[in-house]
């Protein structure tokens, strides 16, 4: 899908606020209100925007402490990879995975009230998944963080 400043200009836009009305919108990119209701459909229709969320305070759910997880996998078969993918989808606390290069196989972003929580959360992972190799970071303090993807990259 190519898109033009316009397009461009509206997701930047809707990842600040999803919230802003369509008139507001188009007042800010210059379109009528159909116009930019009709951009906005193409853009989720072409699959850009995958969908409106809340953003949500993980602090103010009891969800103060983030880790970060290394994963060493136990295998590398399509059997493996859809049991532990399956055994992740049982774990809510497992809010990101991401299959990386180098030392390690995975990371995961795990998110719970505390320490004794996330022995939990390793314990069901690791009954669940045959895994190598286990390493987790706490999160001390968080420097930066943003659901915002900078566009000027889109083709």
């Amino acid at each position: 899908m190519k898109l033009d400043s316009i397009d461009r200009r509206l997701i930047e836009l809707l990842q600040e606020d999803a919230d802003r009305q369509v008139s507001v919108l188009g007042a800010e990119v210059g379109l009528s209100t159909t116009q930019c209701w009709r951009r906005i459909q193409r853009l989720k229709d072409g699959g850009v925007i995958l969908k409106q969320v809340a953003l949500v305070d993980a602090r103010k759910l009891n969800l103060g402490v983030t880790v970060f997880v290394c994963l060493r996998a136990g295998a590398h078969t399509e059997d493996w990879a859809k049991h532990f993918a399956a055994t992740l989808r049982l774990i809510p606390e497992i809010v990101e995975c991401h299959r990386v290069s180098g030392d390690v196989d995975y990371l995961l972003r795990v998110v719970v009230p505390d320490v004794d929580a996330y022995d939990r959360v390793y314990k069901r992972l690791t009954a669940g998944a045959q895994l190598l190799d286990v390493s987790a970071q706490i999160v001390m303090s968080t420097v930066l963080r943003s659901t915002v993807l900078p566009v000027q990259y889109a083709l």
